[in-house]
């Protein structure tokens, strides 16, 4: 979902009344950021409060490439990470994840092995259907165990958009509430629905309703979802004693649009690439009773702050043995402090690009390459910027293309190199730089090889269903990552 795709945020057709009301009863962050313009390594980054390139989530099989986990790749979350439900553990939360978990399906890496309690989701994203010979389909579980396929016994039906997936989710996550609060348990719920990534799909009920077609539909219904999660909060009396985010994994994604695509406001491309349009992303924070109503920050903030700041709410420190990257957030949001500290931009192993107060370096720029723009692949559809939005990857270490993302948000006018603001700036920039550069020790990275045996052919649970399917023989390769 886009920073564009939310009424609070700009966006025209006003649809999504729900989540706009959120806005205007919590705070909206105008500044928030993702870690990664890709779901896997955001995904991680948030549970780790550690970036990619720290927790393993990124690939050297080529400079500054694009990762994630299809059902091919070998890797997932290491066991040296701490994930932020194990540490919830200490504090007594029970803790779920609901939708996409993507942070490797192997057995290992498991959420349930991973400070989870209950699963009920998928560990891939919704792609098929395929003819589980080549491929196999994906696998939906019930904690530890698979209770079907998508297409097979999930229903999605590409033709219309139709599926009830999204429905689904909010069931689980208001019976799961509801359970806690029964037994007056603290908690920790993760609902990452997928339902805006293309394909797109919107339950029955929805499709058709919105004046921006299916991802319209799709938006419409998480945002309906959202405000029911919201009132069962409130029904049950706990409303004040519980923190709701919201955000999204990466930008829109503008290869699917215009039909299958969001939008990401007034910001240069979209996910994939580390301009704005990747990776600034809708947030909106809520706590009756605790933030003030009508807040609107322009605090830097990123997915990995989420990780810090569930830890302060529920009284832990974050671990010392290790570099977090994420920032407690809760002098910003109940104070209104301005907490400094720079965004770092990552696209693989190479860091692409720094914000430091409203100024924007980049020291590397790309969004994809002229062999995948020449077959229609395109991050930045009607939006090049000469010397900007490049397709072949351009090194600015030696003179960084600087922005000011307050005049120029859409960061179409570099400033000049000979400008005394351009010197001022970089200097700033340089020291922050150099100082994270000189503490960065990557993690080992998962998302170099594949190995199509590793697929998910034979789930746990997949006998009780008869749905097991047999591997083929292993064949460990290099994973090709184009982008």
């Amino acid at each position: 979902m886009g920073w564009g795709d939310l009424g609070a945020f700009g966006e025209p057709s006003k649809e999504t009344p729900n989540l706009d009301q959120m806005a205007s009863e919590g705070m909206l962050f105008l500044d928030f950021y993702t870690a990664n313009p890709l779901c896997s390594p955001s995904r991680a980054a948030l549970l780790t409060g550690r970036l990619p390139v720290r927790n393993g989530f990124y690939t050297t099989n080529a400079h500054a490439r694009n990762a994630y986990t299809p059902q091919d790749i070998v890797g997932g979350i290491p066991d040296s990470e701490l994930l932020l439900p194990e540490l919830l553990k200490k504090a007594g939360y029970i803790n779920k994840i609901i939708g996409k978990w993507h942070l490797g399906h192997r057995p290992q890496f498991h959420p349930l092995k991973h400070g989870f309690d209950e699963w009920f989701g998928s560990p891939n994203c919704h792609f098929g259907p395929f003819d589980n010979r080549a491929f196999p389909n994906i696998p939906v579980y019930r904690d530890w165990e698979m209770i079907g396929r998508y297409y097979e016994d999930f229903k999605i039906d590409l033709k219309t958009g139709e599926a009830n997936l999204t429905q689904i989710y909010l069931q689980e996550a208001l019976n799961f509430i509801s359970k806690q609060q029964a037994s007056q348990q603290p908690f920790f719920l993760y609902w990452a629905i997928d339902a805006t990534h293309a394909p797109v799909y919107a339950s029955k009920h929805f499709l058709g309703t919105s004046q921006r077609g299916l991802y319209g539909d799709a938006v419409r219904e998480i945002d309906d979802s959202v405000g029911k999660i919201l009132k069962h909060l409130q029904k049950l009396g706990i409303s004040e004693n519980t923190f709701v985010f919201f955000t999204s994994d990466n930008g829109a994604a503008l290869i699917s649009a215009p039909k299958q695509g969001g939008s990401n406001g007034r910001f240069l491309c979209g996910k994939q690439t580390t301009f704005e349009g990747g990776m600034r992303e809708p947030a909106i924070a809520w706590w009756p009773g605790h933030i003030p109503a009508g807040g609107v920050s322009h605090q830097l903030g990123n997915v990995m702050d989420l990780f810090t700041t569930s830890l302060s709410l529920a009284g832990l420190q974050p671990p010392s043995d290790r570099q977090i990257d994420g920032i407690d957030l809760l002098p910003a949001i109940l104070q209104g402090k301005l907490i400094d500290r720079p965004i770092f931009y990552y696209r693989g192993n190479e860091m692409m690009a720094v914000r430091v107060g409203l100024y924007k370096a980049h020291y590397w720029t790309w969004s994809n390459s002229w062999e995948e723009y020449s077959k229609g692949i395109d991050f930045c559809p009607g939006q090049n910027v000469s010397g900007v939005t490049t397709h072949t990857q351009e090194e600015h270490t030696t003179l960084p293309l600087l922005f000011h993302l307050g005049r120029d948000p859409g960061e179409k006018y570099p400033l000049s190199f000979a400008s005394d603001e351009y010197q001022r700036a970089m200097e700033q920039i340089s020291v922050v730089v150099q100082q994270h550069k000189a503490t960065m020790v990557p993690g080992e990275p998962q998302l170099n090889v594949c190995d199509k045996a590793v697929m998910n052919w034979s789930p746990p649970g997949c006998e009780k269903l008869g749905k097991c399917l047999k591997p083929p023989k292993s064949d460990p390769k290099k994973c090709f990552w184009p982008h």
